[in-house]
């Protein structure tokens, strides 16, 4: 990781690197965690030693893929979420920071009260489900996705957080083969119309069955709808993400099922889920 010409080779690097990705929000960003990858460090540890660090070769293959869009997560194989670092490739969506608003939803619904049980409900490789069951270490839970592929990074997830004998994964569709209730049901279904534009490392590469319901978004949430009235335990909670425009709809969804509704938002201030209890 050292040697003489470190500095003016990794800062040269870096601002080419972020040069070359101008499709992206946070191009620094993303070339400084690619290089923390490649050099087996933390970011912040490759920032604190730049003046020592010698760019292996292995960056510019790195930095070719992610100009094809590839997402940063899929190239590093982690990424980070509320309090857990998550292993994530293709065929596993990609946890999002503004998802954690569905965490903070739930802290502020049991406040101090345990939390017993949870079902995330298209946990993908495990996001919400293990996020929470860090968040509540008496509680047990279930994830539930109809991606293999995701599954497997989500049991592998949970076993590299030690929460194996803590949380348990099925394949199914929604929660059609349950009957059990629980505490805390969480849920981040596709709500991405087929016709809406998304940017070419989102549409290219994550997996269509996480992204896409039907052309208004909305056919995920007519399917769980139904099911979640019979899943949540007395005094429990159902907390589903949602498009930053389908607060009215999706909360409409929910109180033709008799829950009472709240839509909260993001940290950039957009509607992101619907609370229903």
């Amino acid at each position: 990781m050292t040697g003489p010409a470190g500095d003016r080779g990794a800062r040269a690097a870096l601002a080419d690197a972020a040069a070359r990705f101008g499709f992206s929000a946070t191009p620094r960003l993303d070339a400084e965690l690619l290089l923390a990858h490649v050099l087996g460090v933390e970011r912040n540890r490759l920032l604190l030693t730049l003046d020592d660090v010698v760019v292996p070769a292995g960056f510019a293959d790195l930095v070719a893929r992610r100009v094809g869009q590839e997402p940063v997560a899929y190239l590093t194989g982690t990424r980070g979420f509320w309090t857990v670092d998550l292993m994530v490739g293709p065929g596993a969506l990609v946890p999002r920071a503004d998802s954690e608003i569905l965490l903070v939803a739930a802290l502020d619904h049991f406040g101090q009260r345990p939390v017993g049980s949870i079902l995330d409900l298209g946990t993908g490789p495990g996001t919400l489900l293990l996020a929470a069951l860090d968040e509540w270490r008496s509680a047990d839970g279930l994830g539930v996705d109809r991606s293999a592929a995701a599954l497997d990074y989500a049991r592998a997830n949970a076993a590299a957080l030690g929460m194996g004998a803590r949380a348990r994964f099925m394949l199914g569709d929604w929660a059609a083969a349950l009957d059990a209730t629980f505490d805390l049901v969480l849920a981040n279904p596709p709500y991405i119309g087929t016709d809406e534009i998304l940017p070419d490392e989102v549409r290219g590469h994550e997996p269509a069955g996480a992204l896409f319901a039907g052309t208004d978004g909305l056919d995920a949430y007519r399917l769980i709808a139904p099911q979640l009235r019979r899943l949540v335990a007395p005094g429990g909670v159902a907390i589903v993400e949602i498009g930053h425009a389908q607060g009215d709809a999706v909360s409409a969804l929910l109180a033709a099922q008799g829950f009472a509704t709240q839509v909260r938002h993001d940290y950039g201030d957009r509607p992101r889920a619907v609370v229903a209890t």
